[in-house]
């Protein structure tokens, strides 16, 4: 279900799980891990994450994760979003269709984020009781300001490119030429000085250890919030496929 090849010195790492328009589970944050953490070693310059057929990520599978044990669920996302936060190569995202929760948040740990016009983006953590997620709550207020990001994390809907852009979550904006675009990017990247390249990442990242302490910070409050009558009933009505009881969000 996770996809990777090295081509061209650039690790394509592809999300492929078309059939439930590539949500993710435990087994795939594994992978996901696996493949940014040995980047360096299969001599890739630049890597590329991406989804199979048209979509990015619909975010975490709500069945599988309801089902599964807390902690496996919290501990190989984890995994793989400190494998992606740690990476040293420039990280690129193609992203269309869709990029819901964790899709949309992993973007912020990315360098290089590119997207279609249509793809549909949302960090729907508080519809389902819990709190944000991988430093979301201390990048984008930095990043966009305090008010778009009550917006966009306590209002929790779904938006477009377009304010994805105005919020600084992606670099630009494209229709049937974002592969183009992508491939256009990729190339420039790995004709650059490989140390240089990822000396300068390491600057830009300067703020690393408190991105770390918040993201810890987080999980602290999302594992409480996972126990609260708001959260089971969110993710039962979401597996019943029924309106939530907001009685129980009191």
């Amino acid at each position: 279900m996770i996809n990777t090849q090295v081509i061209n010195d650039v690790l394509r790492i592809q999300i492929n799980r078309p059939e439930k328009k590539n949500a993710l589970i435990p087994s795939m944050y594994l992978a996901l891990a696996e493949a940014i953490e040995g980047a360096a070693a299969c001599e890739a310059k630049v890597v590329l994450i991406e989804g199979a057929q048209g979509v990015f990520t619909s975010g975490n599978d709500v069945s599988e994760f309801a089902q599964s044990t807390n902690k496996e669920e919290i501990n190989e996302t984890y995994s793989f979003m400190l494998a992606l936060l740690h990476c040293p190569l420039p990280v690129v995202a193609k992203v269309e269709g869709l990029a819901i929760g964790i899709g949309t948040t992993l973007l912020l740990h990315c360098d290089f984020v590119l997207a279609h016009k249509n793809t549909k983006f949302a960090m729907p953590f508080i519809n389902l009781g819990l709190v944000p997620e991988y430093a979301s709550s201390y990048i984008i207020p930095r990043m966009s300001g305090h008010l778009l990001a009550a917006e966009l994390l306590m209002l929790g809907e779904v938006f477009t490119a377009e304010k994805a852009l105005s919020a600084g979550l992606i670099n630009s904006i494209h229709d049937s030429d974002l592969e183009k675009a992508t491939q256009t990017l990729l190339s420039k990247l790995r004709n650059k000085p490989v140390d240089a390249l990822k000396q300068t990442k390491a600057l830009l990242k300067n703020d690393m250890p408190n991105i770390k302490a918040h993201i810890d910070e987080e999980l602290k409050w999302f594992v409480k919030a996972m126990q609260t009558e708001a959260a089971k009933e969110a993710f039962s009505a979401f597996i019943e496929k029924r309106p939530v009881d907001t009685q129980k969000f009191k």
